[in-house]
């Protein structure tokens, strides 16, 4: 990887690394919401449906983090995907779209994975 880069190459590659990791996050959530739904589905082609759902939600959070390995080491790219897919699935799926309670010792939990976050990727 290059050392110089120029201010627009920078907000460029910022940019990039920002968009993966948002898809990442919001394909990993889909894809745990969607085998939620499917665990509780009536019939089997609805549960076939949101398993596909799932299985290419998941493949494409493989392929984001695939390309964010062209920008940022591993040690920093999986613990801040998979911490921000554990803080999604809590937070978005299990809380705000199945209404699941979230105890105060799992938001504990939960605000401890964010500083965790902040720490690897602020590295």
């Amino acid at each position: 990887m290059p050392k110089f880069l120029t201010q627009g190459r920078v907000l460029e590659r910022t940019g990039v690394v920002f968009a993966l990791f948002l898809a990442n996050f919001l394909f990993n959530v889909l894809a745990n919401a969607s085998f939620k739904i499917s665990a509780h589905s009536p019939d089997w082609r609805r549960f076939l449906f949101w398993q596909v759902i799932g299985n290419l939600s998941g493949f494409i959070t493989v392929l984001t983090l695939t390309g964010l390995l062209r920008y940022i080491p591993l040690s920093v790219a999986f613990p801040v995907t998979t911490g921000l897919a554990v803080v999604g699935v809590q937070v978005l799926a299990a809380a705000w779209v199945f209404r699941e309670p979230i105890s105060p010792a799992q938001w504990l939990g939960t605000a401890l994975i964010v500083v965790g976050i902040l720490l690897i990727g602020g590295r």
